[in-house]
């Protein structure tokens, strides 16, 4: 289990995060970023995964999520300036995860709601990772022509295309993923208004490619979705995000993509070969320390 610790966001909050650490010196650092309506703890099993190949992992439960939230009347909500708060506590704690393995790489993990985080993150004037990895993720300019934001964001209407047993069978076709995910109480609800507006509006200045611009050519991103994951809609809210990258000048975009797959690509019944993937993308641009 990881070891858990609270930092402070720049606004006063304590916020909950969590450390796994290898066997032995950390060739790098996994930053993992959660989505929406969950928490940190569901990312143990990766999380293990990585420190067996030599990765430090830090994570924190966002604000209206999991521990920082402070108890379930608080979950999902954000605030009139929550998001941007959530945003900058990313850096935060890459800032402390730096401090803890001087000279080793950052690498961004983010997921869902979290991948929208990063996709931010990278347009401030922060010091950048040293690679990314967005999963289940999508351009939020386009995804919100189709949306209405005058209320809280539903997550459970993106189960619409799929069988109707418990609402979230949209994240994976593992059913033990599925009943894990909504036997858990601090699971299955949105963010609030204010949240979610904020969100989507942090995410309309990745439709300038020049915006784009500000994010360093060399970072290597690796973009993993399932094509029947309904938020990326078909893979139509994916692949521009990367042509936008590309277009913007980043020479190292990779898009995997598993067919068959839901929203939640580490929690799918092919977990095992999607995180082995990972695992070789993240040889290649973090490779191991040759006294490790």
């Amino acid at each position: 289990m990881p070891e858990t610790f609270t930092f402070t966001g720049r606004d006063g909050t304590a916020v909950t995060a969590y450390r796994w650490l290898p066997a032995g010196p950390a060739r790098g650092i996994v930053q993992i970023t959660h989505g929406m309506g969950e928490h940190a703890l569901r990312y143990v099993a990766l999380a293990d995964a990585l420190t067996a190949r030599g990765f430090a992992v830090h994570a924190q439960d966002h604000r209206g999520h999991g521990a920082t939230a402070g108890g379930p009347e608080n979950y999902g909500v954000l605030g009139d300036d929550g998001w941007e708060q959530l945003v900058t506590d990313i850096g935060l704690l890459s800032d402390l995860a730096r401090a803890e393995h001087p000279g080793v790489p950052l690498v961004l993990l983010g997921h869902s709601m979290g991948s929208f985080a990063v996709q931010q993150f990278l347009l401030r004037d922060a010091t950048p990772p040293d690679a990314v990895v967005l999963s289940g993720t999508a351009l939020l300019d386009l995804m919100e022509q189709g949306l209405d934001l005058s209320g809280p964001l539903d997550l459970s209407s993106f189960n619409a295309p799929f069988e109707q047993r418990t609402g979230f069978e949209w994240l994976s076709r593992d059913t033990a993923q599925v009943d894990a995910y909504v036997a858990d109480a601090r699971c299955g609800f949105g963010l609030d208004v204010p949240g979610t507006q904020a969100m989507f509006a942090g995410g309309r200045p990745l439709a300038d490619v020049a915006t784009l611009r500000r994010i360093p050519g060399g970072l290597p991103v690796y973009v993993v979705v399932g094509d029947r994951d309904p938020v990326n809609g078909g893979l139509a809210l994916v692949r521009p995000l990367t042509e936008r990258y590309a277009a913007a000048g980043l020479h190292d975009v990779t898009l995997r993509i598993w067919p068959g797959a839901r929203h939640e690509v580490f929690n799918e019944t092919n977990r095992d070969e999607i995180v082995a993937d990972l695992l070789s993308w993240l040889d290649r641009v973090v490779p191991a320390r040759e006294d490790g």
